[in-house]
Formats: C-alpha cells, sequence, structure tokens
C-alpha cells in the first residue's frame, strides 16, 4: 500500500495533538458534510452524523490498524453512522437511471478519463467565469443522485482511487465504475448546456 499522506497527523493525533485532530478536520470536513447530506434529510442532521463520525475517529484511533488509508477508514466510519441514521434505503440506484452519458470510450477500464478534458480554469481569462463555473460545478455534484454524488466526491473531489471508495461504499468495482461514469457524465452536460462547454 502506498505511504499514506496523513501517516503524520494521525500520528501525531494518536500522541494527543490537538492541532493535528483540527488539521485532519479541516481537511476532510467539507466533504464529510456533503457525503453524509446525501444520508439525511437535513444539514443540520448532516453535521451531527459529522460530529459523530469525528467522535467515532478519536474513540477508535489507537484501534486503527492502518491497513487501509486514514481517509478511507473515516469516510468508512462516516458512512456508517450514515446509514445507522436511518436512511438505508435511499442508496439504491435505479435501474431505469439510463440519463445523457458520454461515450464510454473517453474513459478506461479503471473509469478515469482515456484524455482528460483540459484544463480550463487555467485558460479562462475572466477569473469571476472561472468562480461561477466551479460553483456550478459543487451545486451540480449536490444535484446528482446519492450514490453518484458519493462516487464523484470521494474520487473526483477527494482523490480516492476506485478500490478505496468500493471499500469506503461496499460496492463492487463495476458498480463504482458505472455510477463515476454516470456522475461525470451529467456533469459534464451541465457544463456544456450551461457555459457552452463539451469538456
Amino acid at each position: 500500500m502506498p505511504e499514506d499522506p496523513d501517516s503524520e497527523l494521525v500520528s501525531r493525533v494518536r500522541a494527543g495533538d490537538e492541532g493535528a485532530f483540527a488539521e485532519l478536520a479541516g481537511k476532510y470536513q467539507g466533504s464529510m458534510l456533503s457525503i453524509a447530506r446525501g444520508y439525511v434529510p437535513s444539514g443540520a442532521v448532516a453535521e451531527e452524523v459529522v460530529q459523530e463520525a469525528w467522535i467515532g475517529v478519536l474513540r477508535g484511533i489507537g484501534r486503527f490498524e492502518r491497513r487501509s488509508s486514514f481517509r478511507t477508514w473515516l469516510f468508512r466510519i462516516l458512512v456508517n453512522r450514515a446509514i445507522s441514521a436511518g436512511v438505508r434505503e435511499r442508496r439504491s440506484v435505479p435501474v431505469d437511471d439510463m440519463g445523457p452519458v458520454v461515450d464510454a470510450s473517453c474513459f478506461n477500464a479503471g473509469g478515469t478519463w482515456q484524455v482528460p478534458p483540459e484544463a480550463w480554469a487555467d485558460q479562462v481569462d475572466d477569473k469571476v467565469i472561472a468562480a461561477k463555473i466551479s460553483a456550478r460545478i459543487l451545486s451540480a455534484i449536490d444535484e446528482l443522485p446519492l450514490q453518484q454524488r458519493e462516487v464523484v466526491t470521494l474520487r473526483d473531489v477527494q482523490g480516492l482511487s476506485s478500490g478505496e471508495v468500493c471499500a469506503v461504499l461496499d460496492i463492487s468495482n463495476a458498480n463504482q465504475r458505472v455510477l463515476l461514469h454516470r456522475g461525470r457524465s451529467k456533469l459534464r452536460q451541465v457544463i456544456g448546456s450551461e457555459f457552452g462547454r463539451d469538456r
């Protein structure tokens, strides 16, 4: 397993360093809230779920065996807490969810782009437009169906590997690839239709 980028912070948290815990919380809090909101009926409940997850981390950090990365372990705790909040039935993916998709040949077997979309944010002269596009992408992620939102957030926002996403969400690799493909396709459609960008 590659070196965990959070390894030093985890060691410091185990040693009682409150600053290290605050740094981890700052790093992951936003993504955790986004994921939790997909399982629960309100932002307030999502905040409670995230708080419970952090309490679980503090209680279990001494038993964390580092068989996975810290963030994989953290997001698994979060998902378990969210599920126990009573929204398990919302995790199903409708079989007929066959909205517009990008040609499958755009992605490799691992679910990543064959040729990544151009780095448009670096080329936009008007930074206000770039900020609007970024904000719209984030809101469009929030509008995705739950499992698509989870997979896109974990893969594209947090940078987890497909294997880590499967472990966090307890889904098959094939399901992860389909959810990622559909989520990315919907985001691409939003950007294309609202900002005239097809990549």
